[in-house]
């Protein structure tokens, strides 16, 4: 494990909401149906999000699939055939422990409650004071000891949940408790963190939303029940033949898919982190068995590289090398690299040796042959396969998160704090920004849109007129815009000017400030090897 990353529990819940306010601010996420309250677990991209999104997936494309001649791209169809799912073992495995927090309501994963130590009051039941009213359930809260004020604690949160079930209009105080008890706990997971409830038994939650296709569809019909995808991998399996066959593709080889995927996750929280519905970058690599360790090992090596390439440092990102006993049942080796969010430390992608279980799992289901001819050898067999599975806004929030910084700038006991996204250039939602130094010169003016018109073909850039040029600056500064270009009296070649500076531009840097005359014939180029 790498030093940086050996507390998993570090949190900065200060930046990370700077970094949520500024997402919304500034354009980059919101929260979907806002105005009508919010979808919890969805999120809808602004102008900049979708750019920067984009970005990352355009990158992605182009190192995993233009680069390379293994490895071609699908597009799968979002709602899949039951069967599909039935046959990799989503349809009755695909499930998470799901409780119920018995005071607040609250859905929780059962395996992701932290085991807890103190002391529990029970309560045999309650009844209203004047007797018109009484329950023989039980009820219990967990508090750190029996102090006098945690036994408070424990009992007011009871008289609030049997207040509950009481009735409409029935407030704890109209209660009493009956038969208290107290017992020692340790390492319990019966009880919320939150607020110390008593939970409810952990029960299997398909996580996958259901639907049905046709429009005479019956839900008992087996052939009617589809599924919104829970990840993009099964489509690729399903056409691994036909892309075999048509692309004339030869082991080893990779398939690789962005795509949406659903879950309807329990608990949706963080951010953008975990989301019922979200996007994957996604490559099924099918090889020879006895390639398998070796191109597991190669695939993480390429996946550090990338996300050093898109501003991550590989410092920032802690591979965890799964244990066998917390790995999927089919896979004989999985890397997950997990950056350290101002949350906590979590999985941005995964890399991990499926075997042949899909392949041969879609075999059997499909009764069509999976196995792959060598024309070599002469031999046929299954393919094993690697698999480098990203999520695409995971990664976008990372890139935002790493990308936040505050900056002091004051003098003489002045605080002047500038706030720069500093972004890698190539996954900047805008690449540069041109000013005029003087909305009201014409000419400056002229030649601004000029050079404005020039670049759009080939990137994103702003046009910025208003305001002085220092805070146009600190405008783009807060976007994470690398370049900001301005045309001014040298450019003109104005009396009094340097005449060598004539048709010459001011580019300044976003993270050092620094600024370089360029010539205004050059700028394309310029700004186009700075951002590739």
């Amino acid at each position: 494990m790498n030093a940086v990353m050996a507390d998993r529990t570090q949190q900065d819940p200060v930046r990370m909401e700077k970094i949520v306010s500024l997402c919304k601010r500034k354009g980059f996420i919101f929260q979907s149906a806002e105005i009508y309250g919010g979808l919890n677990g969805c999120w809808d991209y602004g102008p900049l999000g979708a750019e920067l999104k984009r970005n990352l997936k355009d990158y992605w494309w182009r190192v995993n699939v233009q680069e390379r001649p293994d490895i071609v791209g699908m597009d799968g169809a979002i709602l899949t055939h039951n069967s599909v799912l039935t046959a990799s073992g989503h349809v009755n495995g695909f499930t998470d422990p799901l409780c119920d927090c018995l005071l607040s309501k609250e859905r929780l994963r059962a395996d992701q409650i932290p085991a807890q130590s103190g002391v529990a009051y029970w309560w045999k039941g309650a009844a209203k004071k004047d007797g018109s009213w009484s329950t023989a359930k039980e009820f219990s809260m967990l508090v750190p000891d029996t102090e006098e004020k945690s036994a408070k604690l424990a009992r007011k949160g009871a008289l609030q949940y049997y207040s509950q079930i009481a009735g409409k209009g029935t407030q704890p105080g109209d209660l009493e408790l009956k038969e208290e008890s107290t017992e020692n706990v340790t390492d319990s997971v019966r009880y919320n963190p939150a607020n110390g409830s008593l939970v409810t038994e952990a029960r299997s939650f398909n996580l996958m939303f259901k639907t049905t296709i046709g429009a005479a569809s019956d839900e008992n019909d087996p052939s009617s029940i589809g599924w919104l995808r829970p990840e993009t991998a099964q489509s690729i399996f399903c056409q691994y033949k036909n892309i075999l066959d048509s692309s004339r593709m030869k082991i080893p080889f990779g398939i690789a898919q962005i795509g949406k995927s659903f879950r309807n996750e329990i608990n949706p929280r963080n951010f953008t982190f975990r989301s019922r519905e979200f996007e994957q970058m996604e490559i099924e690599y099918f090889c020879r068995e006895e390639d398998g360790f070796r191109l597991t090992d190669e695939w993480l090596e390429r996946c550090l590289t990338f996300y050093e390439n898109i501003g991550i440092p590989r410092d920032k990102i802690n591979v965890l090398d799964v244990p066998a006993e917390e790995r999927a049942f089919y896979s004989k080796k999985t890397y997950d690299l997990e950056y350290l969010f101002p949350f906590g430390l979590q999985e941005l992608q995964g890399v991990a040796y499926r075997t042949c279980y899909d392949l041969t799992r879609h075999q059997e289901g499909s009764g069509k042959p999976m196995e792959y001819f060598d024309e070599t050898t002469r031999e046929k067999f299954i393919p094993h396969v690697v698999e480098p599975s990203a999520g695409c806004d995971r990664t976008v929030l990372a890139v935002l998160c790493e990308a936040y910084d505050e900056e002091e700038l004051g003098t003489d006991g002045k605080s002047d704090i500038r706030i720069v996204m500093r972004f890698h250039p190539r996954m900047a939602p805008i690449k540069a920004a041109i000013f005029p130094l003087l909305k009201k010169n014409e000419e400056q003016v002229r030649i601004a849109h000029e050079i404005e018109e020039t670049l759009r073909p080939y990137m994103n850039v702003f046009y910025d007129e208003g305001g002085a040029v220092g805070r146009r600056y600190r405008r783009q500064d807060e976007v994470g815009t690398p370049f900001c270009i301005t045309v001014d009296f040298e450019t003109l070649g104005e009396e009094g000017a340097d005449p060598a500076l004539k048709d010459t531009v001011t580019i300044r840097h976003r993270d050092s400030m620094e600024q370089e005359r360029v010539p205004v014939k050059d700028i394309l180029h310029w700004l186009l090897k700075r951002i590739h």
